[in-house]
């Protein structure tokens, strides 16, 4: 029987607003129980699958329950909004100066911010080497209308940036048995109109490191010849919370005085809920004025240096708890885990046979990541894309993909070990690898997967 009104005690499922679909396209004209909608929208987010299977994600899906109450605390907080939530800007600055110091900034007051995310503070990093190379080229009466930047196989961020700000995009590609920049293939792109170098400090496709230090030396040679002064800027997106505490002795950061500004996010092994990001420069002169805007109509006058304006200050607050609950030693402990986790899938997955280990997540080279492909010459039924479709089948999110130009017939591999990738999570992975691998041999495809069948998202 069938009824026009629901009661306040009818049960979830068998009330009038969850008889039929929920609308999809227009916009509902009466309002409905909480509890009720509630329950169809969580019910409808288990199509998402569980995000701790999810080895694709640089992100973190694991927080402690600490940082689940103080996002709770922090729901109305609106970081642009500095008089009304003083507290939280002061835990803001806090952040800033930790960062120069972790990151060896010289003395002087730390200069940088947060953002909604690394890309955001890529592109901050972006705009301000552009704007301090159009300042120089006025200042000699020269034209600023080819600017350029030098990269290598980066993160879509970085083609973003260059696009949005019209800026001539120099990506070192990927060659067989090259797969990341060098200092000789970044010279050959360098001129005048260079607005500035990005090396990654853990390249998205295999996450190893770019060599930041031998970039910087062969910078310095080169302006002692030609005179050109070319800046770096460092994509610390993952790396910049991870080399501090792993890598202590490789010098990438503001070490190097040809480092000018560093962008890393938080929410990736900073262990921050999504998202925020941080982007910091060396010198206050390296931010330039033109970029920093003065804010009156919140009730104070405010500095705002990020792109967007409001944005939540949940994040901030969790991310300065991580650094006062770890310290260094805590971040080299979580951290050091993943990357003795990296070690065993590597070698684990390197005895099964028809994988070639492309990065082997070594501390001192790059992230806590294994990436890997088929054996060359290896005749098999099945494509890295039929194993990650098969994996899927147990939840597993192990993407892959194929690298980008003038490596487009190379198919990879890729596992991300964060915070609650556990050992035992890792062996139960291994397991399934092996199963499926068994069921793909066993089941081998008329017509192998390609890239265009492997996502989950056709929508």
């Amino acid at each position: 029987m069938s009824r026009k009104t629901d009661k306040p005690d009818d049960e979830i499922y068998g009330a009038r607003a969850l008889a039929s679909a929920l609308p999809k396209s227009h916009f509902p004209g009466r309002e409905e129980n909480p509890r009720r909608i509630y329950m169809a929208v969580r019910d409808e987010l288990m199509l998402d699958g569980n995000s701790r299977q999810n080895l694709a994600t640089f992100c973190q899906t694991w927080e402690e329950p600490e940082i689940h109450d103080l996002m709770d605390a922090c729901i109305d907080k609106n970081m642009i909004d500095k008089d009304e939530y003083p507290q939280t800007a002061e835990i803001e600055a806090r952040c800033v100066r930790m960062l120069a110091d972790l990151w060896n900034a010289p003395e002087g007051p730390a200069t940088g911010c947060s953002t909604t995310g690394s890309s955001e503070a890529a592109m901050l990093g972006g705009l301000a080497m552009k704007r301090r190379w159009e300042t120089r080229r006025k200042a000699q009466g020269k034209p600023t209308d080819k600017p350029n930047l030098v990269t290598g196989p980066v993160q879509v961020c970085w083609h973003k940036f260059t696009r949005y700000w019209d800026v001539e995009h120099r990506e070192i590609p990927m060659e067989n048995g090259r797969l990341l920049m060098t200092p000789e293939e970044v010279l050959k792109l360098c001129d005048e109109n260079t607005i500035g170098v990005v090396p990654t400090l853990g390249v998205t496709f295999t996450g190893e490191f770019e060599p930041v230090k031998a970039v910087s030396d062969a910078l310095d040679a080169l302006e002692r010849e030609t005179g050109l002064d070319i800046p770096i800027h460092v994509d610390g997106a993952s790396g910049g919370f991870l080399a501090p505490f792993c890598a202590p002795e490789l010098e990438w950061d503001f070490r190097l005085p040809r480092v000018r500004s560093i962008n890393a996010s938080g929410h990736k092994f900073g262990l921050a809920p999504l998202g925020v990001g941080w982007v910091m420069w060396r010198e206050e002169s390296d931010l330039p004025e033109e970029m920093v805007f003065w804010v009156n109509y919140l009730g104070g006058d405010m500095k705002d240096i990020a792109l967007n304006f409001s944005r939540p200050g949940g994040q901030i607050v969790c991310q300065y708890y991580n650094f006062l609950r770890l310290g260094r030693e805590g971040y080299a402990k979580v951290h050091g885990a993943c990357y003795d986790s990296a070690a065993y899938l590597a070698r684990e997955l390197a005895a099964m046979g028809p994988f070639e280990i492309v990065f082997d997540g070594d501390r001192s080279r790059g992230i806590p990541a294994v990436s890997w492909k088929l054996k060359e010459g290896l005749e098999t039924g099945f494509t890295l894309f039929d194993l990650a479709d098969r994996l899927r089948v147990r939840g597993w999110q192990v993407p892959a993909y194929t690298l980008p130009a003038h490596c487009e017939d190379q198919a990879v591999q890729r596992i991300l070990v964060r915070n609650g990738v556990s050992r035992d999570l890792c062996a139960m992975l291994l397991e399934d690898i092996r199963s499926a691998l068994a069921h793909v041999d066993a089941h081998p495809r008329k017509t192998p997967l390609g890239e265009d069948d492997a996502s989950g998202f056709h929508h």
